[in-house]
């Protein structure tokens, strides 16, 4: 079955989906299970990626209030921050289970240069009793996107915030961009009718409607709260949050959106929701935290730009957008990566990117082959692409990067429209390609900080 599109737009916490989002999770699935045991003690270990650059993604927080029971699509971020605070002026810890532990942030033990073999992004949690008994153990892995599996697991466990049954079929099943092409082909619907097909399996088409709509509207209230905001950044870089800005003088320049300014509109829009993602504040995973602009801004620039867009026509557009990004970001999800830790940023970025670019495409009228070789236009560019956050921190160059990417997808998306969908390099050739970059790619190029900007560029 195809990754669900809720799955894919899940609503969590910055700074990284799967440096704060899949450990909070991670960490609230083991206090449920050892909720009802006599627990005096838990050790939290992070291994790889996340030890390398937990720290500045916030995972050791996310960690902390996971066990407390707090879940990404409800934490409140300010209310988890006194709450953060307060555990280090106390040194106590209250599970989700009642159970009190001591426990400080400091006392998580990081491993960056141990790789457990099934994922870089591994973390495992142990509880013991008042004898010093182990009573409880389980490793888990945050594989990208929030995401999260477990030793002894087979898949990742889904990240959707309903509780929705398990089935085992869809009326269209397609796992790479030849089926859902053929898929198409065969009834006549675009991609977007084939993603809604197979979520009505789980839902109703118009809970589809408005599960959909509400992600959009949490990515738009991500915007505003953040071109209300000023200063910098946490985290000691001291980098200045320039959404804030760059909006007074794009609504002074620009008051009636001529198409002249289109391109300074989505960098705002990007950079804005990526700057809200970097101080720790309410995102949409699209498809991770690190590239959680990208499709914000270029949905934006099709409501604002797309003349056969009206205003009645609006959250048809959204509907069709999110679930034709979807069904591309499926095939990512299931054939490659989108973990930046298993394969750079092109995992992270291009994906969205090319999940952009390819609902862009539907919405300018393209043909499923025009909308695969946007998909396959805005990958083929951001292959190689790699992860290397200075200081560890989703900042620089994380949110230059959505800005960049933004713009290519809808570039990606123009140039497909003006072709006829015919093309040399298939979206499957380039997902593979993908894949196998992200294998040959040095570890110190993928979320480690240890490579790339983050070693050339001074902290001070």
């Amino acid at each position: 079955m195809p990754v669900s599109v809720f799955d894919l737009f899940s609503i969590g916490v910055g700074p990284s989906s799967s440096h704060t989002v899949g450990p909070m999770r991670a960490a609230a699935a083991f206090a449920e299970q050892v909720a009802a045991l006599p627990v005096t003690t838990i050790r939290v270990d992070l291994y790889g990626s996340l030890a390398s650059t937990g720290q500045g993604h916030g995972t050791l927080g996310a960690v902390a209030a996971g066990l407390t029971g707090e879940q990404p699509e409800t934490v409140d971020p300010d209310a988890m921050a006194a709450a953060l605070d307060e555990l280090e002026r106390t040194g106590v810890l209250r599970l989700s289970g009642g159970q009190t532990v001591p426990f400080r942030l400091r006392d998580v033990v990081q491993h960056p240069l141990t790789m457990l073999p099934r994922h870089p992004n591994a973390m495992r949690l142990r509880a013991f009793d008042t004898s010093g008994s182990e009573i409880a153990v389980e490793t888990y892995y945050s594989v990208g996107g929030g995401f999260i599996t477990r030793d002894g697991a087979d898949e990742p466990a889904a990240v959707s915030e309903a509780a929705i049954p398990v089935v085992d079929a869809v009326p269209h099943p397609f796992s790479s961009g030849a089926e859902l092409l053929a898929a198409c082909a065969r009834t006549g619907l675009p991609m977007s009718g084939i993603a809604l097909a197979n979520e009505t399996v789980t839902r109703s088409e118009e809970q589809v409607r408005s599960g959909l709509l509400g992600i959009h509207a949490v990515m738009e209230s991500c915007v505003d709260r953040s071109i209300r905001r000023v200063g910098t950044l946490p985290g000691g870089l001291d980098v200045r949050r320039r959404a804030a800005t760059w909006h007074e003088q794009l609504v002074r320049d620009d008051p009636d959106h001529d198409p002249l300014f289109a391109m300074e509109w989505v960098n705002l829009t990007a950079m804005a929701v990526n700057e809200e993602n970097a101080s720790g504040g309410r995102v949409v995973t699209a498809p991770t935290n690190g590239a959680a602009g990208i499709i914000p801004a270029v949905l934006a620039y099709a409501l604002t730009y797309v003349p056969t867009i009206t205003p009645t026509m609006r959250d048809d557009a959204v509907v069709r957008f999110l679930l034709t990004a979807g069904a591309i970001g499926s095939i990512y999800k299931e054939r490659a990566s989108i973990s930046g830790a298993e394969v750079g940023c092109q995992g992270e970025v291009g994906s969205a990117a090319s999940m952009a670019a390819a609902g862009l495409a539907e919405l300018l009228g393209g043909t499923p082959e025009q909308v695969e070789n946007a998909a396959e236009i805005a990958m083929e560019h951001n292959l190689g692409l790699t992860c290397d956050p200075i200081g560890g921190l989703v900042q620089i160059p994380c949110i230059e990067r959505n800005a960049i990417a933004a713009n290519k997808a809808i570039n990606a998306a123009r140039m497909a429209l003006r072709g006829d969908g015919v093309h040399h390099v298939s979206l499957d050739q380039v997902v593979e390609t993908m894949r196998q970059t992200g294998a040959d790619m040095s570890t110190k190029y993928k979320e480690t900080a240890m490579g790339g900007l983050a070693v050339n560029v001074p902290l001070c």
